[in-house]
C-alpha cells in the first residue's frame, strides 16, 4: 500500500471513530446552537493556528448558516508570519480580549476549535465566556489533550471548560502515516474531522429549527446566486440582515 493510500485509510478510520463517540454530544450540540438561532444569537467560531481553517470553511460560505461569525484574530491565525502567532496563541489576556471586544453575549454561543486544547488563547476564550455566561462548544482531540502537560496556569485544558465536547479522535501527534526509512509520521489528520464535526452540528441544528417551525437563514452558493435572481436575492438579504452585527462580514 502506498503512504497515500495507507493516509486514506487512517483518516477514514478517524471520522468513523468520530462519528461513533459523538452521537451524544453532536446531539447536545446542535440543540444548544438550535436554542441560540432561534433566540436571534449569534454563532461565534474560533480557533488560532491551523484551527481558524475550520472557522473560515462555514463563515460565508455556501450551505452554511448566515449567523455564523467568524473570530479571526489575524496575528493568531498564521495567514501571515506564522511563528509569530504560536506565540500570540500562548499569550494569556488574547482568548479575553476576543470574546470582550466582540461584544459576545449570553445569547450568543461559541464554537471554540483547539486541537490539542492545551494553547492559551482558545482557553482563555473558554473561560472568559462561561464567566460571562456565554455556552461554549469545544471541538478537541481528547486523549491528545490528556496526553499533553497542561500550559494553562489554571490547570485546565479547553475541554474542562465547555458546556460540549466534541472528540476529533485525532491521533496522538497530528501525523498519520509512517514511512520506512523516514524518523517521523506524515500527514496531518485534525481538520478533516474538525470539519465534519463542525458541519455535523450546524447541519443537525437545521433540522432541529425546521422541525420546530423556524427557518434558519441558510446560504445559497454563490454560482447559484450568478444564475438564479432568486436565489441571489436571498444572499443579498441575509447579507444585509447581519453585516453590522458580525464584524468581519
Amino acid at each position: 500500500m502506498k503512504a497515500w493510500e495507507k493516509y486514506f485509510e487512517v483518516e477514514k478510520q478517524v471520522v468513523d471513530k468520530v462519528m461513533e463517540v459523538n452521537k451524544e454530544s453532536i446531539t447536545k450540540a446542535a440543540e444548544l446552537l438550535a436554542k441560540t438561532t432561534e433566540n436571534g444569537g449569534l454563532i461565534y467560531g474560533y480557533g488560532t493556528g491551523h484551527s481558524h481553517l475550520v472557522v473560515d470553511d462555514a463563515f460565508w460560505r455556501a450551505a452554511s448558516p448566515a449567523n455564523y461569525a467568524a473570530l479571526l484574530e489575524h496575528s493568531a491565525t498564521g495567514n501571515t508570519e506564522i511563528t509569530k502567532s504560536y506565540v500570540v496563541e500562548n499569550t494569556y489576556g488574547i482568548g479575553k480580549i476576543i470574546v470582550d471586544y466582540n461584544r459576545i453575549t449570553p445569547n450568543d454561543c461559541m464554537i471554540i476549535i483547539s486541537n490539542s486544547g492545551n494553547n492559551i488563547a482558545p482557553v482563555d476564550a473558554a473561560i472568559r465566556a462561561k464567566e460571562l455566561g456565554i455556552p461554549v462548544i469545544a471541538i478537541t482531540a481528547v486523549d491528545y489533550s490528556n496526553y499533553l502537560k497542561t500550559k494553562h496556569k489554571d490547570g485546565v485544558k479547553l475541554k474542562d471548560v465547555a458546556d460540549v465536547v466534541l472528540d476529533n479522535c485525532c491521533i496522538i501527534g497530528d501525523a498519520a502515516v509512517e514511512i520506512e526509512g523516514f524518523p517521523m509520521k506524515v500527514g496531518s489528520v485534525s481538520t478533516i474531522p474538525n470539519i465534519f464535526l463542525q458541519n455535523a452540528i450546524l447541519t443537525q441544528m437545521v433540522e432541529n429549527l425546521v422541525q420546530k417551525g423556524v427557518t434558519p437563514d441558510v446560504y445559497y452558493n454563490g454560482h447559484l446566486a450568478f444564475m438564479n435572481e432568486d436565489c441571489a436575492l436571498h444572499n443579498e438579504k441575509l447579507v444585509d440582515k447581519y453585516f453590522y452585527r458580525i464584524r468581519n462580514l
